[in-house]
Formats: C-alpha cells, sequence, structure tokens
C-alpha cells in the first residue's frame, strides 16, 4: 500500500473512529428520549435543531479552505484576514439566529421553540476565537487531532442529552448541551495549534476570499437544507407527532450515512490538495471510503428489524423498515461527497453548489409528494431520488478518477 494511501486510510479512520463515537453516544441519546419524551417533544426539538442548523451552514464560507490552500509566503496575511472574517461573520450569524427566534415568537406564538433556537445561537460566540486554529491544524497534517476533538465535543455533548433526559425529560435535552461543550472546543483547538496574530504581515485582499467563498457558502447553505428542510416539511405538512417518528427514523437510519461522509469531506480536501496525482488520490478516496461503508451499511439495513425495537423500544417497532431502507443511503452519499470534494479542490465549487441545488430540490419534492403514503414511502423515496441523482452529478468525477485520459481529452 503506498504512503499517500496509508496516510488516507489513517486519517479517515480516525475521523470516522470520532464520527462513529460521536454517534454510539448519539444512540445513548436516541434511546434516552425515546423513552422519557413524547413523540411531540422531540418534534419540537427537531424543528430547532433543523433551523440552527441550515444557519450554522452559514460558518462553512470557504474561509478555512483558503488557509488550508494558501502559499506558505502569504500564510500570515491570510490568517489575519480570515480572523477578522471569522469574528464578523459569526456575530452576524448570532445576530440573525436571535431576530429567527424572535420572529417564530412573534408569528407563531411558540415560545419553546423560539427559546430553544435562540439557545443554539450562543455556539456561535464561541467559535470564531477557535477557527484560525482549526484551519492551521489541518494544513499542518493534524487531522487525527481535529477528529479527537470534534469526537470528545460530541461524546460530551450526547453524555450531557442522557443525563438531562433522564434527570429534566425536555426538549431542552436535545439542545443545552450543545452550548454548554462550546468552550471545550475551543480550548482544546487552541491549545492543538496556538496561533497569535501577525500585524505586520497585513492582510490579504477579500476578493479572493469572495470569489472562492461564495460557491461554497453556497453549497453549504444549499446542503444543509438537503438535511434538513425535509424535517420542516413533514413538520408543516403532518404536525409535531410525525416530525418527532421521522426524526427518530432519519437519526437511526442516515447516522453511519452522514458520520462517514462528515468525516470523508474532511479527510479528502487536504488529500486532494497536496497530492501530485490528484486522480490517483480521488481513486484511492472513493475505493477506501466505499470498501468501508458498503459493507457496513448493508449489515446495518439487514439488522434494523432486530435492533430497533430493542433499542428503541417496542413501541418505535413500525419504524424498522423505514430504517432499513434509509441505511443504503450511505452508498450513494459516498460517492456524491467524493465527486464534491475533487470539484472544491479543482476550484469549481460552483459546479458542486449546482449539484447540491438539483440534488435538494430533486429530495425535497420527493418529501412534498411522499408526506401523504406515510414515513415508509419517503424513505424508499429518498433513497432513488439520492442514488439515480448523485449518480448522475458525480459523473464528471468518476471519469476524472477512472478515465483520467479521457478527461483530459
Amino acid at each position: 500500500m503506498s504512503e499517500t494511501r496509508k496516510n488516507l486510510l489513517g486519517h479517515l479512520l480516525a475521523y470516522g473512529a470520532s464520527e462513529m463515537a460521536s454517534k454510539l453516544s448519539r444512540l445513548g441519546v436516541v434511546i434516552a428520549v425515546a423513552r422519557t419524551l413524547e413523540a411531540s417533544e422531540i418534534g419540537i426539538a427537531a424543528a430547532a435543531i433543523a433551523t440552527g442548523d441550515m444557519l450554522k451552514a452559514l460558518t462553512e464560507n470557504g474561509v478555512i479552505q483558503r488557509i488550508i490552500a494558501a502559499r506558505d509566503e502569504e500564510l500570515d496575511a491570510t490568517c489575519n484576514r480570515a480572523h477578522g472574517l471569522f469574528w464578523a461573520w459569526c456575530l452576524g450569524l448570532f445576530g440573525v439566529q436571535a431576530a429567527v427566534a424572535t420572529g417564530v415568537w412573534a408569528l407563531t406564538g411558540n415560545v419553546p421553540l423560539a427559546l430553544l433556537i435562540l439557545v443554539l445561537s450562543g455556539e456561535y460566540l464561541f467559535m470564531p476565537g477557535g477557527l484560525v486554529q482549526a484551519g492551521l491544524a489541518l494544513r499542518n497534517g493534524k487531522l487525527r487531532q481535529t477528529a479527537a476533538i470534534a469526537g470528545g465535543q460530541a461524546v460530551l455533548a450526547n453524555g450531557l442529552s442522557v443525563v438531562l433526559a433522564l434527570l429534566w425529560p425536555s426538549a431542552l435535552a436535545l439542545i443545552l448541551p450543545r452550548l454548554l461543550t462550546a468552550p471545550f472546543w475551543l480550548v482544546a483547538m487552541r491549545r492543538l495549534n496556538p496561533w497569535v496574530r501577525n500585524p505586520e504581515a497585513g492582510k490579504t485582499p477579500i476578493r479572493p476570499f469572495l470569489n472562492f467563498g461564495w460557491a461554497v457558502l453556497g453549497v453549504e447553505v444549499v446542503k444543509a437544507a438537503r438535511m434538513q428542510a425535509d424535517k420542516l416539511i413533514v413538520g408543516a405538512l403532518l404536525g409535531p407527532q410525525a416530525l418527532g417518528l421521522y426524526f427518530m427514523a432519519f437519526n437511526a437510519g442516515l447516522s453511519l450515512a452522514t458520520s462517514f461522509s462528515t468525516a470523508f469531506a474532511a479527510v479528502l480536501f487536504p488529500h486532494l490538495c497536496a497530492s501530485e496525482d490528484r486522480a490517483a488520490a480521488l481513486r484511492q478516496g472513493m475505493a477506501v471510503s466505499l470498501g468501508l461503508v458498503g459493507p457496513a451499511v448493508i449489515l446495518q439495513a439487514l439488522l434494523a428489524p432486530w435492533y430497533v425495537p430493542i433499542l428503541l423500544g417496542d413501541g418505535w417497532a413500525d419504524l424498522s423498515a423505514t430504517v432499513s431502507v434509509l441505511c443504503l443511503a450511505a452508498i450513494p452519499t459516498m460517492l456524491w461527497t467524493a465527486a464534491a470534494g475533487w470539484m472544491r479542490a479543482e476550484n469549481r465549487p460552483q459546479h458542486e453548489l449546482l449539484g447540491t441545488a438539483l440534488l435538494t430540490g430533486a429530495l425535497m419534492l420527493n418529501t412534498v409528494l411522499a408526506a401523504p403514503y406515510g414515513l415508509e414511502t419517503i424513505a424508499w423515496g429518498y433513497l432513488a431520488t439520492a442514488s439515480v441523482t448523485m449518480l448522475v452529478m458525480s459523473w464528471p468525477a468518476l471519469r476524472f478518477a477512472l478515465v483520467p485520459t479521457l478527461a483530459k481529452a
């Protein structure tokens, strides 16, 4: 096995282990809330999380990627500019989310939902102090350490959620730990890769950030809509109880897909940027990721009828078929994640944005059309729509990786 492939596998396993630790601890949360909260309470928390995550996607604005890809002689100036952008952006997002919470309260009178959205906005106050350090850590190849920090924060938050769900059953148990664990991430990231602003280096022009960042930002916003908008649609069409069931099914079925795709995306971009043979690097990434994910999700799908009622209780057994179907969505998701990482490394984030927008639109349409027929119908539609759309949108990357001479013709 080549050294670059070993590094890719090592980094992917590190991030994968972090994500798996996060999801296993999240499983404890799912078990706890299934036994302590009503489906309607879970639905309210799911609506708040969906709203917060869609806004949080705006933090993925391409600035960290500019730090990773900056030339050595421009690094100090790039970090200086990035630091200012991070603070301005995160404070702005805090204000926007607070305004959204106020709007929810004024328009719907739903005080619990508005308060949950407001609590989530507090994360933005901790983020900018550690984002430059996070970018430098990724640039310096400290992917195992950043994975450990992310996993540690998630495990800590999920542990707090379990405790809160058992001692004080309410929707807040799913929300408050996100805010309480934000200082852990900040302190750990600052210690991992200390950074001090160098005023003498000045600041790089802002235009390169804008030229690269607008498409990356659009991709992340649309990606968040793909992951969360369907929940808002289900809640609007079928009510909070159905949303609670939907939230639990998707957490049980798609958690592995989101875990591996998150880990893979974090590892692949630096790997592609550092590789002299990008086609070979992309082939390696696809082979390693699909080789790890494929067997795991097939096994998970087969075992769902057994583990869903055991873990969640007999009252949730009807979700087993839905969970089984959703597990399989991990396979096309990994293919699209590889294609999206290649587009970003090729400085073509606008193509990634187009593909993500088409995918999101197709999945939202599926949710609207299938919702009246039940959760299992939504799941089958999700799998079919995602598989076809992701395969079509991934074709340029597949051609580049598998037939490099044809791609250059």
